[in-house]
């Protein structure tokens, strides 16, 4: 509770114009945000890019902020918005998938490559499940990749990713059943072709 109310007070002071609480805001907030912008985009330098642009968007709306949702989800939703403008506009997404050098990335497929240490075939194999994954969710729409990243990745309730978003419960479901259904497409097709298949 404490804490809530330390950063109501921040956010207060920052929407009278104080520098040093809306910096303290940026310093709290920007490691979530940039690691789900670094997850989005696939990429150190877009992620920085877009993390930027969200704070920067923050700081002329955060006058307008009233407190009806969590201040972190309202940056998420500014990324989210943020991200899907973007590419949108550059219908040639250069969000890049040469992202193995990032070694900050923290997702599901990681465990793989931890678990395969030490077995130099277990790891070329665990590397290049990371890399398709990769593709396959560089295959989704954008919309579909937020939601899905936002449920699969950091664990957020429906009901928050929908107000995140901006969007109805249901609209979440069924984005997140196509991503899914796509998710699965795409790598069903991988697990074959690295000999994964289902024994049955």
């Amino acid at each position: 509770v404490n804490m809530e109310s330390h950063e109501t007070r921040l956010i207060q002071r920052a929407q009278k114009g104080d520098a040093a609480a809306f910096r303290e805001l940026v310093e709290n907030c920007q490691e979530s945000v940039f690691q789900m912008a670094l997850e989005l985009t696939r990429d150190w330098d877009d992620a920085d890019e877009l993390s930027q642009q969200v704070f920067i968007k923050a700081y002329y709306a955060l006058p307008r902020f009233r407190g009806d949702a969590k201040l972190m989800s309202w940056l998420y939703r500014i990324l989210m918005n943020t991200y899907i403008d973007h590419t949108r506009k550059s219908r040639v997404a250069k969000w890049s998938s040469a992202s193995n050098d990032v070694e900050s990335v923290t997702q599901p497929e990681m465990v793989a490559a931890n678990e395969a240490a030490g077995n130099p075939e277990a790891q070329a194999a665990a590397h290049q499940i990371q890399e398709h994954i990769d593709r396959a969710l560089q295959a989704l729409a954008p919309q579909q990749r937020s939601v899905f990243i936002m449920r699969h990745y950091h664990d957020l309730p429906l009901k928050e990713i929908a107000a995140i978003m901006g969007i109805s419960l249901g609209t979440v479901k069924s984005q997140l059943f196509r991503a899914v259904q796509r998710m699965q497409k795409e790598l069903s097709f991988y697990r074959a072709e690295l000999g994964l298949e289902d024994p049955s």
